[in-house]
Parts: C-alpha cells; sequence; structure tokens
C-alpha cells in the first residue's frame, strides 16, 4: 500500500492590514534593538519580507518610522489621563497617584525606551514631537494644578522655566528606571508601583515649598 505525504497545512493569507500590521510590529522590535541606522534592504531582510513588498506598504523609511512613532507613543496614550489630571473634583495627590502609576507602566517597557533613546540619538524631529506634547498635557497642567492647590501665584517667563525644570525631576527618575533596566541591564524593584509612588511623595511633598522657593528668588 502506497502511503500518501502529508498534506502542507494550508496558510492562511494576510489582508492588507494584517500585513501592515506585521510590518508595524516586526519594525518596533528591529528599531529597539539595533536603532535606525540600518537601510531599507536590511530592514526588509530582516523582517522576512521583499524590498518592494516593503515599499508598497511604506514609500520611505521615514514613513515606517512615523507609523512605529504612532503605535509606541500616541497610540499608547489614554485619553482618560487628560480629564483625570485636571479633576478637581478629586484630591490632586490621588489624581497625580493614579496617572503617574499607569503612565509609568506605560513608559517602561523595553520597546518603549530603547526606540526613545535610539531616536533621541539618530532620529532628530520624531523625540521633540513627543515631549512638547508631553509638556502642553501633563508638565503644564500638573503645575498648573500644584500652583492651585497651594494658592501659589502664576509664575513669571523666568519661574515658570525653573517649575519646567522642577517638573523634569520627576519625570526623569522614572525615565531613568526603564534606562537601569532596557539599556543598562540593570535589576531594578519589582513593585514598580511602589517605587512611582516614593518618587512622587517625594516630589508632592517638597513641591509647595519649592514653588514658593522660586518666586522668592527671582
Amino acid at each position: 500500500m502506497i502511503s500518501k505525504a502529508p498534506k502542507k497545512p494550508l496558510v492562511r493569507r494576510l489582508s492588507p492590514e494584517e500585513r501592515e500590521q506585521q510590518i508595524v510590529a516586526k519594525a518596533i522590535g528591529y528599531f529597539a534593538t539595533h536603532g535606525f541606522s540600518g537601510g531599507t534592504r536590511e530592514l526588509a531582510r530582516e523582517l522576512g519580507i521583499t524590498q518592494p513588498l516593503l515599499y508598497r506598504y511604506f514609500p520611505s523609511k521615514d514613513a515606517l518610522v512615523d507609523r512605529v512613532f504612532q503605535v509606541i507613543y500616541l497610540s499608547r496614550w489614554n485619553p482618560e489621563w487628560d480629564a483625570l489630571l485636571r479633576d478637581r473634583g478629586r484630591p490632586l495627590a490621588r489624581r497625580l497617584h493614579l496617572f503617574y502609576r499607569q503612565y509609568a507602566n506605560m513608559i517602561l517597557q523595553s520597546d518603549w525606551i530603547r526606540i526613545f533613546i535610539f531616536a533621541g540619538l539618530t532620529r532628530q524631529g520624531i523625540n521633540d514631537r513627543y515631549l512638547a506634547d508631553l509638556r502642553a498635557r501633563v508638565f503644564d497642567v500638573v503645575l498648573a494644578e500644584l500652583r492651585f492647590a497651594h494658592g501659589v501665584a502664576d509664575p513669571t517667563p523666568q519661574q515658570y522655566e525653573d517649575e519646567i525644570e522642577f517638573i523634569w525631576g520627576l519625570h526623569a527618575a522614572i525615565f531613568y528606571v526603564g534606562v537601569r533596566k532596557w539599556v543598562y541591564g540593570l535589576p531594578v524593584p519589582e513593585d514598580l508601583d511602589r517605587l512611582v509612588a516614593q518618587k512622587l511623595d517625594v516630589f508632592l511633598a517638597s513641591a509647595p515649598g519649592t514653588l514658593r522657593n522660586l518666586r522668592k528668588a527671582t
């Protein structure tokens, strides 16, 4: 009796939308590992597709990088955070703890941290867009809420820039946890919520005195 060769499993053909999502997902992994220095030929080979197929979905490397930026940095932003930060029906400390716990869990991921670092070194303009948005949606709002909560007058231009440096200290401390883990390969505390809460408590405790001292200094 002649045995029949086993049938090969049918491979479902991806729709254009699924193929595009697959390319973007693989590109995120590639950029997070290798940075942005490679050309489209090398990129296509690493993604397991042909260069013409890559160009069919993304006419240039910049177009693909822009899509990665949208997926990593824009689509992960929770629009509910905007209302949360301004909700004076809740205590300010409670609002900030809710926001920063969720925000930290969004950014303290390998792809977020590593792509942000690589982009800052080699892709001028990508991080600028994110940081401008962060300043408008978080820095300015949090500082305004702190002034309101503690009865501190609106700042002069110099005082405002000093306040921005103050809140940068909080964000840098949170971001550096991800750098330690995903860039330096160093251990970090497992309970990130607790770690972020500690950093935020220090920031909130020092905020009233800092804001008032900035007005005495200028």
